[in-house]
């Protein structure tokens, strides 16, 4: 929240994703910790007892089973009626939520580029696997609600997200908005937000929330109302700039001394001097911010990751996501 963010906004679909980054994506999948099924089949094992072709395990027969999956063989050698198990083939649905709110535009690059770069690329990987995937865009300025892209499946679908991405998240209007001076537009309500996305969610299948979790009403009401919908395999990926994790970077950058900073969500200004004793007593208040959200999404069975703006697109999805299971 204490500097803007650099670097020209995206214009098209390949600003947030390349060739050389789908084509590595081509190798993996969505993974989810959690046993879902699907609406139609898709390109997914799941622990759902079905009619693949993939076999998993044998069970004894009991009346009403279906005939077709005895085995005849086992029967012929040991006169006992023997069940063959397979493992279902369903799909997943995966759901990108972004926060394009004020403070999204710290850093360079600014958290809701690297925000919008990150679900591309997770959007990439879902499409191209047959699952179904859908976005939402919460906190625009000068925007209320959500707005949203429904569920698509499919490669043919990818150019058309981006462009969803790219339209929504940085059109005219809404640089116009983050642009004027003053108190911030309207769209910022997080909670409103989650809260919506919790009651309106169809299905089961992975959601991924990016934001900064800097809502000035505090992130906690908005993560218990996505939780309590259930349902889902629920990542929040809290997007920081590296100025934000660290100050001591917008120091070199020439930030010290006797500041006043304004909060990009509320308008408030605040009087400041920088020193090495506040930059100590910054990091130490920010690990135990972070801390607690771990604390608060771990016990919802919600998975917390802080990931830096600046980071590798392609070692965060596939070292960082790929360890904790996300894809695989």
């Amino acid at each position: 929240m204490l500097l803007s963010g650099g670097g020209e906004r995206p214009r098209k679909p390949e600003d947030l994703i390349d060739s050389r980054l789908m084509a590595r994506l081509d190798r993996i999948d969505l993974r989810t910790r959690r046993i879902f099924a699907g609406r139609i089949q898709g390109e997914r094992r799941s622990k759902t007892r079905g009619q693949s072709v993939e076999f998993e395990d044998f069970r004894e027969y009991v009346e009403g089973d279906d005939l077709r999956f005895i085995d005849w063989n086992v029967y012929a050698r040991l006169d006992r009626l023997i069940i063959k198990i397979f493992l279902e083939e369903e799909d997943l649905a995966l759901h990108l939520v972004i926060d394009a709110s004020t403070s999204m535009e710290a850093g360079s690059p600014s958290k809701l580029v690297f925000s919008a770069r990150l679900a591309m690329a997770l959007a990439y990987v879902g499409l191209v696997n047959q699952n179904r995937v859908a976005v939402s865009v919460m906190g625009l300025p000068g925007r209320t609600g959500l707005v949203r892209l429904g569920d698509r499946r499919g490669r043919r679908h990818v150019h058309r997200l981006g462009q969803f991405l790219v339209d929504t998240l940085w059109s005219d209007e809404v640089v116009r908005a983050r642009a004027a001076t003053g108190a911030p537009a309207p769209g910022g309500d997080f909670t409103g937000a989650l809260t919506t996305l919790a009651r309106s969610r169809v299905g089961k299948g992975v959601m991924v929330v990016m934001s900064d979790l800097l809502a000035p009403e505090g992130y906690e009401a908005g993560l218990r109302n996505l939780a309590a919908a259930g349902g889902y395999d629920t990542w929040i990926l809290q997007v920081l700039s590296p100025g934000e994790i660290d100050p001591a970077v917008d120091v070199e950058a020439g930030l010290t001394g006797d500041l006043r900073l304004l909060d990009a969500e509320t308008g408030r200004a605040t009087e400041v001097t920088i020193t090495n004793a506040l930059i100590k007593r910054y990091r130490e208040r920010l690990k135990s911010w972070c801390d607690g959200i771990n604390a608060y999404c771990l016990a919802r069975e919600m998975t917390h990751l802080l990931v830096r703006s600046d980071a590798e697109l392609e070692r965060v999805i596939m070292d960082t996501l790929r360890r904790r299971g996300m894809v695989g």
